[in-house]
Order: C-alpha cells, then sequence, then structure tokens
C-alpha cells in the first residue's frame, strides 16, 4: 500500500472507536507514516487529525494514550534523523531512506500540526516526543534556531496548559507532568526557569499521590486481605488480586519514574514565587504520609519485626510479594523525602517560611512526614542517605529553637501508652522515632517538660530485661541517650540530682547483658562528667560523683573476670576488633576514664583507687590493657592543667608510678626485680630504702 493510500486509510480509522488490538495497529502505522511522509502538509493533517481523534481520545486510559503519543513522536523524529544523516552519507547513490524531510523541516510541520483542534496539553505531547526523539542520548538533530523555537514551544505549551484557559476543560496533570518529567532534564536552564512553577509545584504534587501516580497509598488497604494464615506462618500469593495490582501500579509511567518526577517536584518547589503553594504541598505530604500509616497499620503483615520475616513468612511470600513490597515501598519514601527536602532547604533562605512564626511550623510538619514514613526507613537502615539526614537533622536544628513548640509536638506524638511497651511492633518503631527527636531537644525545655516528656517514655526501655531484639536494641540505647541528654542540660539540676541513681541502677543492670563494655564506658563517663563541676549538680549534691564511683570500685573487686563476648557492634573507626574484657576489667577502664573529671578535692585519692583496681585484674592480657589506658588519660590532654599538674607530681614523686606498675605494695615482681636500677628508692614495709 502506498504511503498515501495508508495515510488516508489511517485518517478515516482515527473517526471511530475500536478494539485494543486495532487501537495498536494505528498507533504502529501512524508511527511509520510520521517517518515516511514526503509532504511536510500530510505531516501536520496527520499531527493535527491524531490529536483530536475519537479512537485514541475517547478511550478511558488518557495516561495510556498520552504515553503512546509521546513514544509516536519520539520514535518517528529519532528516524528522521537517521534519514537525514543516512541520506547525506549516501550522496544519491542509494535510494532515498524515509520521506526526505530534514529535521527542522519536520520539526516545523509537526508544530504546525498542534492547532486550536486540540488542548494545549496534548500539543505538550507531542512537542515532547519530537524533542526528546531529536536532542536525547545525545543526539544534536536541530539546528540552534529550531531548538530554541521547539524549547520555547514547550514551555508556552506547558504553562498554558498549566494554568487552564476557558472555556477549555481543566487539564488533567498526568499527562502534562509526563510529558514534563522526560523532557525536563533536556531543556536549557532559562527554559526551565520560565515554567510557571507556581501552577508547576500544585500539578507535580497530585500527579505523583493521586490516581495517576500513587493513589493515596491505597494499595496497602487491599493486601490485608489476600494475606492468608496458617498457624503462624503468613502466606501472601503471587497471583492474589493486591499482588498483581502492586506490580500494575510499579508499571505506570509516574510510578517507574518516580525519582525523576520528585526531583522535578523538587525544582519547581525550589523556584516557586508563592510560599503558600510550597506550604500546601507540604500539608499534601503529610496528609499522604499519615494514610500510608494508618492503611499499613490496619495490614496484619505490620505485626512483623524484621528480625521474625523468615520466622512467620513462607519462603515464597518472603522472597516474593514480601521483598517486592518493600522495595515499592522505599521507592515511595525516596521520593517523598526528595520533596520534603527541598521544603526543608527552601525554608532557611525564604523570609516567609524561616520567620518566628512559621520555622517552627515547616519543621514540626517536616517531622510529621518522617515520622509517618519512618516504618519504611528504618527498616533494614533505608534512612541511611545523605538527602534523609539533612532534611531529619536540619528540621530538628529549626524546632529546638522554639521551647513551647518543641513542647507542643512532643506532646502530639508522645506514646500513648508511655511507661509501658506496646506489644505491636509498629508502635515501637514510632516509639523509636520519638526517642530520637527527643533527645535532640532537653536544652531549650524545663525541667518538667524533660521530665513528662523524655525521661518517662524512656523508663519503660531502661528498665527493660527480657532479652532484645535488635528492634528492641535500638529502643535501649534511644532511651539510654534520651535521658543522658536530659542529664546533660545544666537547667535539669534538680532532676539530675533525682535520676541520677535510678539512672545508675539501670545502667548496672543493664551490664554486661544487654549492653557492650564500650556502650557502658560511654553511658557512665557522660554521667560522670555530669556530675562535676562546672554542672550545678556537682555544687548542689557533690557526694553523687564520688558515690557512683564507689559503687563501680566495689562492683569491680566481685565481678566476673571471663571475658564478655563480642557482639558484633560496629565500632566507630576502629582499624581493629576490640580487644575482649572481662566485666571485671570493664569497671575499671571506667574508674580510669572517669578521672579527667573528678572534683579537685577528690581526684588524687581516686588516682591511687584506680590504680589499685587495675591490678586486682586477674588476666594479664586485660591488666595490660588497663595500664595502658591509665598513662593515655595522663598523657593525652584529655585533663585540664590544673589536674594533669596534681597527676604528674602523683606519678613521678608521690609513688603513683609503682601503684600502676606494680600494684599496693609498689614493688616490682620478684622475676622483675633484677631489672631494677640500682639505687631506687622503694618502700619495704613503711620504711624508705635504697637498693
Amino acid at each position: 500500500m502506498s504511503v498515501d493510500r495508508l495515510l488516508t486509510t489511517v485518517l478515516r480509522l482515527y473517526q471511530d472507536l475500536h478494539d485494543d488490538a486495532r487501537t495498536e495497529q494505528i498507533y504502529s502505522t501512524t508511527t511509520t507514516l510520521l517517518a515516511n511522509l514526503s509532504n511536510p502538509l500530510n505531516v501536520t493533517l496527520l499531527t493535527s487529525q491524531l490529536l483530536s481523534a475519537p479512537a485514541i481520545w475517547s478511550r478511558r486510559d488518557t495516561m495510556r494514550a498520552a504515553y503512546r503519543i509521546l513514544s509516536i513522536y519520539n520514535t518517528a523524529a529519532a528516524h528522521i534523523h537517521r534519514n537525514e544523516v543516512a541520506n547525506a552519507d549516501a550522496k544519491h547513490k542509494a535510494p532515498r531512506a524515509g520521506g526526505g524531510l530534514k529535521c527542522d523541516a519536520w520539526a516545523a510541520a509537526v508544530i504546525k500540526g498542534a492547532d486550536d483542534l486540540s488542548s494545549r496539553w496534548q500539543h505538550l505531547l507531542v512537542l515532547c516526543g519530537v524533542f526528546m526523539g531529536f536532542e536525547s542520548g545525545g543526539r544534536q538533530s536541530l539546528s540552534g534556531a529550531m531548538r530554541r523555537a521547539l524549547e520555547e514551544a514547550v514551555v508556552t505549551a506547558a504553562n498554558l496548559a498549566l494554568r487552564g484557559r476557558a472555556p477549555e476543560p481543566h487539564a488533567p496533570e498526568g499527562p502534562i507532568l509526563l510529558a514534563l518529567n522526560y523532557v525536563f532534564p533536556l531543556l536549557s536552564e532559562p527554559f526551565r526557569r520560565s515554567i510557571d512553577c507556581d501552577v508547576l509545584v500544585p500539578a507535580a504534587i497530585t500527579a505523583m499521590l493521586g490516581a495517576d501516580g500513587l493513589q493515596d497509598g491505597l494499595f496497602l488497604g487491599a493486601i490485608d486481605l489476600d494475606v492468608r494464615q496458617t498457624g503462624q506462618m503468613f502466606f501472601w500469593p503471587e497471583n492474589s488480586p493486591s499482588f498483581l495490582h502492586l506490580r500494575q501500579l510499579e508499571q505506570k509511567p509516574l510510578v517507574s519514574g518516580l525519582g525523576p518526577l520528585s526531583r522535578l517536584a523538587a525544582y519547581a518547589i525550589e523556584h516557586a514565587h508563592d510560599a503558600r503553594i510550597v506550604l500546601q504541598a507540604q500539608d499534601d505530604l503529610v496528609a499522604f504520609t499519615a494514610r500510608l500509616l494508618q492503611l499499613w497499620q490496619s495490614n496484619k503483615l505490620s505485626e512483623l519485626e524484621l528480625s521474625e520475616e523468615a520466622i512467620f513468612l513462607t519462603p515464597d511470600t518472603l522472597q516474593g510479594p514480601w521483598a517486592a513490597l518493600w522495595q515499592f515501598q522505599k521507592k515511595i519514601m525516596y521520593g517523598v523525602v526528595a520533596v520534603l527536602h527541598a521544603i526543608v532547604a527552601r525554608s532557611l533562605l525564604d523570609p516567609h517560611l524561616r520567620n518566628d512564626a512559621m520555622a517552627p511550623v515547616v519543621a514540626t510538619r517536616s517531622l510529621a512526614v518522617l515520622r509517618n514514613l519512618y516504618y519504611i526507613s528504618s527498616w533494614n537502615g533505608s534512612n541511611a542517605f545523605q538527602v534523609y539526614t539533612f532534611t531529619y537533622l536540619t528540621s530538628i536544628d529549626n524546632l529546638a529553637r522554639y521551647p513551647d513548640a518543641c513542647i507542643s509536638h512532643l506532646r502530639d506524638i508522645k506514646p500513648v501508652h508511655s511507661g509501658s511497651i506496646p506489644a505491636h511492633p509498629l508502635f515501637r518503631t514510632l516509639d523509636l522515632f520519638y526517642l530520637n527527636v527527643a533527645e535532640h531537644l532537653p536544652l531549650n525545655l524545663p525541667p518538667e517538660a524533660c521530665d513528662s516528656l523524655i525521661v518517662q517514655p524512656a523508663n519503660a526501655y531502661l528498665t527493660h530485661s527480657a532479652p532484645l531484639s535488635p528492634r528492641m536494641m535500638e529502643l535501649f540505647e534511644a532511651a539510654h541517650s534520651a535521658v543522658l541528654s536530659v542529664l546533660s542540660c545544666p537547667q535539669n539540676a534538680p532532676i539530675t540530682a533525682q535520676l541520677a541513681p535510678f539512672y545508675a541502677d539501670a545502667l548496672f543492670s543493664s551490664f554486661p547483658s544487654h549492653i557492650s563494655p564500650r556502650q557502658f564506658r560511654v553511658a557512665f563517663k557522660t554521667m560522670m562528667q555530669i556530675m562535676s563541676p562546672p554542672y550545678p549538680v556537682s555544687e548542689s549534691n557533690p557526694q553523687l560523683a564520688e558515690t557512683l564511683l564507689e559503687i563501680v570500685r566495689f562492683r569491680s573487686g566481685v565481678a566476673s573476670r571471663t571475658p564478655i563476648p563480642s557482639n558484633n557492634e560496629v565500632q566507630p573507626e576502629a582499624e581493629t576488633p576490640p580487644e575482649l574484657l572481662s566485666e571485671q576489667a570493664t569497671l575499671v577502664l571506667t574508674l580510669i576514664d572517669s578521672l579527667p573529671f573528678l572534683h579537685m578535692h577528690i581526684f588524687e585519692d581516686w588516682l591511687t583507687l584506680a590504680a589499685l583496681a587495675v591490678n586486682e585484674i586477674e588476666d594479664m592480657g586485660m591488666r595490660d590493657t588497663a595500664k595502658r589506658r591509665f598513662w593515655q588519660v595522663l598523657v593525652s590532654g584529655e585533663m585540664d592543667v590544673e589536674r594533669s599538674t596534681v597527676a604528674v607530681a602523683w606519678w613521678g614523686s608521690r609513688g603513683g608510678r609503682e601503684v600502676v606498675l606494680y600494684g599496693s605494695r609498689g614493688r616490682p615482681a620478684p622475676e622483675l626485680e633484677a631489672f631494677m636500677m640500682s639505687g631506687a628508692i622503694v618502700d619495704r614495709g613503711g620504711e624508705v630504702s635504697r637498693l
């Protein structure tokens, strides 16, 4: 069939509805015609008729039609470019490839076909498809003038489609964002800035979260209907409607391109002129993520902890639908956080968002989004990326400047079961987020708020004595960090004196069953620093620090000498695995760690007591470790000038060296005595004599 007859046939087919197979043939034939027509007027006619064809646009799936139009013009433009290159190389030695139209002429003919018979958003699909076919993949098919004209046409069509114009009906956001999502990386920066971001922001958020995108997260609500339980095992079939729907959702153009779409939305947020539009976008993210959390809570699969997957899920479910679900949810989390990152970054610079009235509001809403997503982001460390960290910490920093807002936010998200550990894993996950946020906020809070909003919620996890799952271990450590943060604030001296004994008891009860030697030493060292000058509690309750030291010293005398097994804890910046330590050696090292913070009137006494404790360690290797740590404390600069002066005198002229090296008698072992320098002064039973 000749090209002209084929054109006539296709134009006739455009006027009626057809089944799916015939519609696909129409798409394929249209692509062939666009690549082979030799008359620019026919290219214009075909484009005009295609954009108004009932066979294409009267079908229900507008997004599918939009995607195919983009594909048709992208493919046809790529063919036109290849034909032009082939014809130029052949130099009339071979039959002409295609219709013989040059790239610029063909693009101009297509642009003329985007006429008043069709809508602006349909024009945008054609223009973006042409631009992609000529300029993507490193191709530079158009002249400079035509490229600029096409870019201008794309931006103009996008702005008119986004703004809407009477009497045209409201343009669907999905096709507009589909086209922009593909073409935006190809546009030069001046034309990017020409897009009206004030209308692009709401359209992008609607396309991303709405029916053409993530469908408001409703896919989560259907999963529970298909999950079957046999005994203690859960089974989610791969052929279930909910999983098949999830797979179909993943294939939707805006969902499969969620990463570029989120970057486009972030760009629009950064360049929008009206700050109210940015706030509305943030509200939309809060509502969407809250719905996700609610739907996940209603799913019986939310009752599983990470450590329980292999126990309660069948192998087919674990390796198939379960893995696919979390991969998809992580993709959603990455997209939402990318948009939220742009909002938080803008709030640092925009005077409408960083003033004292709006800054805590923006920070609170951002943390609400991150809290709603925490069941995803905390799964297997999915939040360990720079964009998330910046968004999270910046929001906390902004909120921490406003004490009233901090109190209000903590009250809003405070666990309803404060004082007890919830049975549902999802609520424990939310508690973990709460404690991690609360850890950063006590510096500007009054003592009463710190006690009710941080210490009391943490108490249940501090005193938990049962074996710890990985999630419970995270909660246990977060509770310790939150309480230590409260104790570290100078204004909390009144509650510190009351809380310190309880916390110390919890700390001793947890070691070595629940916390490692390193964690115990860090926690106790921090507490000793809080109990010592210049903290106010050292003046109001000067006996606390020495009392705690006495407890450590007493416990070291009766503690186990057996090495504590390694718990595979990640050592910060450690190049070699840590040495195995017994409970006794750890307690002695804890005494040594505390020395730089002691009050001067007890400092020298505890130098001697710590040195004596070092030599009570039975294991020679552990004893050498303690001696090296003692020497490190003396010479590494951990002490201030005043304490260093006393320590030097104690070491050199008051017998400290001998006590550290040789124990309470200040005398080397007989096998080492032969190596003593002649004339050394030693103490023999209370009498000073010279060897």
